[in-house]
């Protein structure tokens, strides 16, 4: 069932999901105190994460004006910036391929409009062959990159190719996602079970591939196979991470932790006794309410697990409601350090905890007179970064690219930001897409 069609979803998120708009901007590089909303970076200068973009790119958004729909105006940016997604950022096929074009998604499921699984479609065919068989594709920087599973950020994009095969039943599709699937069966595991980041990554756990992995786990369990393996593997994830990495008793998570014994030396980053990283990172907790949120969707009401993921989830929601700041709507880039002067509200993480909260209220997971103001705020605070240009083009400021786990809180609040950080642009289509979603149906051809 299409999310934005179950009951009871639109008079809630109506009810509390307010509609702001956007403020002004220009199209240069600016100083970020010269940016409406964007007055506690440090950073002296943003600098533009979308530099594969096809020159000359514009669209007709009127400058400075908010669009009517934030979610839309994303997707037609990343679509007029890259018409070959396999261009975009750093690689071909990444994890924010599948974690925007998840956005995609819901904008397909809202509106009909076939031009966002048309869009998703063309990326994944590139990679694709019509035996099932995953083959190589030029990126942006004229190198070629064949899809490969020794990562776990490579498997989200399985994710939008398990909804190629929901749609289209093309077998070649569930033939690749297998392919992916089977890459588990020998992936290197911590004793607790815990899936390392990256194979060459020993002993290493991120709260970022908690996300990557079983994003792709739950959809594959549900449309392709192995149903029972899958659901157990994802709650084993997210319920190993939760014991693990909790700061105290707070519902929020550190970024890694290490498990020493596998023949990799302690990371600088991690604590020699615990081996936990030093702080609870926006943006990577936001991953980990993501999946939280999503494998809670669809698992099985009987599943032994159960019970204990939505602990887990309504500890997660108290956090943010508690750590939310209450003038911007928006959650600090190391979420429990509000109180420190140098500390910024990052737009990605914010995003994400805005999505998470949403979906919560629409499952009926939370209670909406309670985190409905929370979500309206969050709402408010990211399309307050978020600014058409000059060229028509959605732009989204104070958000950091590609931040892996740093060494302690300095690093995290002075990493250097990016305009259209590509993580940013993901979450952002995401939460318009989930909070506009009732209004989205406006646009469904009659």
């Amino acid at each position: 069932m299409n999310v934005f069609s179950r009951p009871g979803f639109i008079p809630r998120v109506m009810r509390y999901c307010l509609v702001a708009c956007g403020l002004v901007l220009t199209q240069r590089l600016v100083p970020a105190a010269e940016v409406p909303g964007l007055t506690n970076s440090p950073a002296a200068v943003e600098r533009d994460a979308a530099v594969t973009a096809v020159p000359g790119a514009r669209l007709d958004y009127a400058p400075g004006q908010a669009p009517k729909f934030w979610s839309v105006a994303a997707a037609d940016t990343i679509m007029a910036r890259w018409p070959d997604f396999s261009q975009a950022y750093f690689n071909a096929w990444t994890y924010v391929n599948g974690y925007e074009l998840y956005g995609f998604e819901l904008l397909s499921k809202a509106t009909g409009d076939p031009k966002y699984f048309d869009y998703a479609k063309r990326y994944i065919d590139e990679f694709v062959d019509a035996a099932g068989n995953f083959r190589g594709v030029r990126n942006a920087k004229g190198q070629t990159n064949t899809p490969s599973f020794g990562n776990l950020d490579n498997l989200m994009t399985g994710n939008t190719l398990v909804w190629m095969y929901e749609v289209t039943k093309d077998q070649r599709y569930h033939v690749a996602a297998d392919k992916i699937r089977r890459a588990l069966d020998h992936y290197p595991r911590n004793r607790n079970g815990g899936f390392w980041h990256n194979q060459r990554m020993n002993g290493q756990m991120w709260i970022d591939g908690v996300f990557m992995g079983e994003m792709f786990v739950i959809r594959y369990g549900k449309s392709i196979g192995d149903r029972a393996w899958c659901w157990d593997e994802a709650t084993r994830q997210i319920g190993l991470y939760a014991q693990l990495a909790q700061r105290g008793d707070s519902g929020l998570y550190l970024h890694g932790f290490f498990e020493p014994g596998h023949g990799g030396k302690l990371p600088g980053w991690a604590d020699p006794q615990t081996g936990l990283s030093p702080e609870v990172w926006s943006e990577g907790l936001g991953w980990y309410a993501l999946v939280l949120t999503e494998t809670l969707a669809d698992l099985p009401k009987d599943h032994p697990r159960r019970a204990e993921l939505e602990g887990i989830y309504r500890r997660l929601a108290a956090g943010l409601k508690r750590t939310q700041d209450p003038a911007s709507g928006r959650w600090y880039q190391v979420v429990d350090k509000g109180d420190r002067p140098d500390n910024w509200t990052d737009t990605s993480g914010s995003a994400m905890f805005t999505y998470t909260l949403a979906k919560g209220i629409e499952l009926g997971l939370l209670d909406p007179a309670v985190y409905g103001p929370v979500v309206a705020k969050g709402y408010r605070g990211i399309i307050a970064n978020a600014k058409i240009n000059d060229r028509g083009l959605l732009d989204i400021y104070s958000a950091c690219d590609g931040v892996g786990v740093q060494v302690d809180y300095a690093h995290y609040v002075h990493f250097k930001k990016s305009v259209n950080a590509k993580e940013a642009v993901a979450g952002f289509l995401w939460a318009t897409a989930m909070v506009e979603g009732p209004r989205l149906a406006e646009l469904r051809t009659k």
